[in-house]
């Protein structure tokens, strides 16, 4: 459902009996995803939600606290604003500043903070209750490499025009089926999707796009940053980002763009919790 994969969702619990055993919180959490194998815990590597769950079972006296993200980042992705909600138990006196403070104080020293916390109702879902969410792609444009961003940006040799690649973006923006810009092993049931914001822009050595929808495929911000590449350099004529999508095949799009620029900045609900 995102820049991720998909997940199974958890049975449901009645209301009563969950609103008695627990105290849902939702969290923002920034994070540096060098390193990690993404978002989800997994046996290859460290994950965020291993580090996120065992801070906030260091919090809950060692036992358990399960949590649920608004998007699934693969590796080396990283976040500004990713939203997930924890399970604390419901004899823990708890206020934001302690469950914010806590969770970061025991997240040392992962590059890995929480910038907010909220209690919200035990049916609020970080990924279900979210109405979009919205990423950035950070590409460092110049001869040279980065000497203090190695890992936080993708290195592009060559001038890249924003205004093409803009002209581009724009044949990407509403609802579509996106099976040209969806990786292969994608996981969600249908492909169309409805991109509500594409923008373009540069920033001294840095040319930024930012995307933002309901939800996103696997890859798919990646895709479209690697496609949009291919405008911004020449190879492409805009025109041929409309042919591609049409086509609705994976080899008719762009590569993939690295995970290293890419940025999961925030997502929304109504009404926010951290407001």
């Amino acid at each position: 459902m995102t820049e991720t994969s998909s997940f199974t969702p958890q049975a449901h619990t009645g209301s009563d009996e969950l609103s008695s055993s627990i105290q849902r919180w939702a969290v923002k959490v920034e994070y540096n995803g060098t390193g990690l194998v993404g978002w989800q815990r997994q046996t290859n590597g460290p994950s965020v939600q291993e580090f996120l769950e065992h801070a906030a079972s260091c919090i809950a006296g060692k036992r358990t606290v399960n949590s649920i993200t608004a998007g699934r980042t693969d590796a080396g992705v990283h976040a500004t604003g990713q939203v997930a909600h924890l399970d604390f138990p419901a004899d823990i006196a708890l206020k934001p500043h302690q469950v914010r403070d806590g969770l970061s104080y025991y997240l040392k020293p992962h590059a890995i903070a929480v910038i907010q916390a909220a209690p919200v109702p035990p049916d609020w879902s970080a990924r279900f209750s979210a109405t979009w969410r919205s990423y950035r792609y950070r590409i460092l444009n110049r001869p040279t490499r980065a000497a203090l961003g190695a890992g936080l940006l993708w290195h592009v040799r060559g001038h890249l025009d924003i205004d093409l690649m803009q002209e581009a973006g724009n044949h990407l923006l509403g609802l579509h089926d996106f099976t040209s810009f969806r990786a292969a092993a994608c996981q969600a049931n249908s492909p169309v999707r409805s991109i509500d914001h594409l923008h373009v822009a540069r920033h001294d050595d840095e040319v930024h796009v930012t995307v933002k929808a309901r939800s996103f495929l696997h890859h798919q911000v990646r895709n479209i940053v690697g496609t949009l590449v291919l405008t911004g350099h020449k190879r492409w004529k805009p025109e041929r980002v409309a042919e591609a999508l049409a086509a609705r095949r994976r080899s008719a799009a762009g590569p993939t763009a690295p995970p290293d620029g890419l940025y999961l900045t925030g997502v929304g609900y109504d009404p926010d919790p951290f407001a």
